[in-house]
């Protein structure tokens, strides 16, 4: 991210992102929120990587530099809003749950051509109550900074697979357990089970934007069975990697 770019403004758009395309770093004086209509959309800042599929969008607060990146062929509906219109009284990237009635509205409102008048504007009161009621996801990847933790997250980026435990990847890389147990949860605020679950879950869904099977996604990303690969999937996204496919 060293050439970010500035927009004061944050647009409200409908762009069609071919798969692995992006849009580099940036940073706008407005809130916007990221919503794949299909695919998965990936916005990475430097504390992280937030992922949602087309049930979850993408809180990102005005000021933060950001990049987006594509997963499959995305849909990408871009809702900007003021720096004063802040419904969900959020300062930092946040995954949001989108149902039926909100995913409608985001559409309809990044129709283009934008053209304001009273029927926009009732449109975006009652998008921006749907906004303030959203539950919030736990979807989210941090980025490690500590040179310890950097060489053993790199490890699992490369095989989310791995089955090592947190002692067996820490005898590779030269590091105790314990030391290891507390730098997770005092640099990425989360264990070390809880951060290896995030990091399949991002591989599972990029995998399953090329239309991999569910099978192969769940062995591919280390989980004993499809069915466990199932259930922690829907918790998390709220619907099956099936109906993700048939997406």
């Amino acid at each position: 991210m060293s050439e970010i770019r500035h927009f004061p403004q944050a647009p409200t758009r409908t762009r069609r992102l071919p798969p692995l395309a992006g849009i580099d770093a940036h940073r706008h004086d407005d809130h916007q929120n990221a919503y794949a209509g299909s695919g998965v959309v990936a916005v990475t800042t430097a504390a992280g990587t937030w992922f949602a599929p087309p049930t979850q969008a993408i809180w990102v607060p005005a000021g933060t530099v950001h990049a987006h990146r594509a997963h499959g062929r995305v849909d990408l509906h871009l809702v900007g809003l003021p720096a004063r219109t802040n419904p969900l009284g959020l300062h930092e990237p946040t995954v949001l749950a989108v149902g039926s009635l909100l995913r409608e509205l985001i559409v309809a409102y990044t129709r283009e051509p934008v053209q304001d008048g009273p029927e926009r504007r009732r449109l975006r009161g009652v998008l921006l109550d749907q906004l303030r009621t959203s539950p919030r996801r736990a979807v989210q990847l941090p980025t490690p900074r500590d040179p310890r933790l950097v060489e053993l997250c790199a490890v699992l980026h490369d095989d989310p697979a791995d089955p090592r435990t947190l002692a067996e990847l820490g005898a590779s890389v030269g590091v105790g357990e314990r030391t290891l147990s507390r730098l997770f949860r005092a640099e990425l605020g989360m264990t070390f089970p809880q951060w290896r679950t995030q990091l399949r879950l991002y591989h599972a869904l990029r995998m399953l934007s090329d239309d991999v099977p569910v099978t192969a996604v769940a062995h591919r990303c280390g989980w004993s069975s499809a069915s466990a690969f199932i259930d922690v999937f829907r918790r998390s996204f709220g619907h099956t990697p099936g109906a993700f496919h048939r997406r």
